[in-house]
């Protein structure tokens, strides 16, 4: 089963919500913990262009998806989901390849990863460098690891 990536379209947005509650779920969070991350899980249409969203697919279904945003030189991989069915089948290593990819091609030199405690051990095994810790975004007093990783340059053939 071949595995495609390809720019995410507005009416996949609910989509997408849906899978990084899920991909989270994953983990063994509760209701009330995931009850408090979904506004900042939930994705607009308008926005998936703008955030350089990416989605993986397999046989037409969406398996995972990542946002690469900001602007060069250093981003933000602001989201990285793997549907919870195909969690450990090298999909997010697809993904981060991907986003590598469209970040050197768009000018960036770097980015930054706030990590789920859960995927800490990927980001690091992908190349992620810890810069410190940075506050939750959902969760008050809860910090999330900050993983750097600066944009390999390819040489020309």
């Amino acid at each position: 089963m071949k595995i495609s990536i390809r720019p995410a379209r507005p009416e996949e947005a609910s989509l997408l919500s849906r899978l990084a509650l899920r991909s989270k779920a994953h983990w063994g969070y509760g209701a009330e913990f995931l009850a408090s991350c979904r506004e900042e899980l939930t994705l607009q249409g308008e926005e998936l262009a703008v955030r350089r969203t990416a989605v993986a697919e397999r046989d037409g279904s969406i398996v995972g998806f990542t946002t690469l945003e900001g602007e060069p030189p250093q981003g933000v991989l602001g989201m990285m989901f793997v549907d919870p069915d195909a969690i450990g089948q090298g999909i997010g290593r697809l993904l981060f390849a991907h986003a590598v990819d469209t970040a050197r091609a768009r000018g960036f030199t770097r980015f930054t990863i706030d990590a789920d405690p859960n995927a800490e051990p990927f980001y690091e095994a992908m190349g992620g460098v810890l810069a410190g810790r940075v506050p939750s975004g959902s969760i008050p007093g809860r910090t999330l690891a900050r993983y750097r990783l600066e944009v390999p340059v390819r040489c020309p053939p």
